[in-house]
């Protein structure tokens, strides 16, 4: 699918208000409640659009603690079998095959420091793990969804 200067205008919206109504949409937009409804529905079709979502205070759900660990590793570690691990740890937020320093890069919000060793010892676990660097956030500055240019 080929995204033109008016579906990036739709995402841009969406991301900025995912929950707006086709019509608020549309007339942001200079289209019809249906037409914007249904380049919205393409976009989700073509997987453009992965999902809808509602962006939460980590904080406020107590997951204060946020960390990034890089995980060394004595094999290959972007097979199934890593995938599954990390996916039943709850903590793990996101996970990333990486070049660099290590072989994953993965994000880590937990309510507490001793839930996050407690999530460090679950991560040496993992089959090839041979040792992990944690950097503990401070404070954010922002995070923002990919940008529609």
């Amino acid at each position: 699918m080929t995204i033109d200067d008016l579906d990036r205008k739709l995402l841009a919206a969406l991301q900025d208000d995912a929950g707006q109504s086709y019509a608020a949409l549309g007339q942001a937009v200079g289209l019809s409640a249906g037409s914007a409804h249904e380049r919205v529905r393409k976009l989700k079709a073509a997987g453009v659009i992965r999902r809808t979502t509602v962006e939460v205070d980590p904080a406020a759900l107590g997951q204060g603690v946020l960390a990034f660990v890089l995980l060394d590793a004595s094999a290959w570690m972007g097979d199934e079998p890593t995938l599954h691990a990390l996916r039943t740890i709850p903590a793990v937020q996101e996970a990333h095959i990486i070049a660099g320093p290590a072989s994953v890069l993965v994000k880590v919000r937990t309510a507490t420091t001793e839930d996050l060793q407690a999530t460090l010892r679950a991560l040496h676990q993992i089959d090839g793990v041979t040792s992990t660097q944690t950097i503990v956030v401070l404070e954010s500055y922002f995070e923002r969804p990919p940008a529609v240019m």
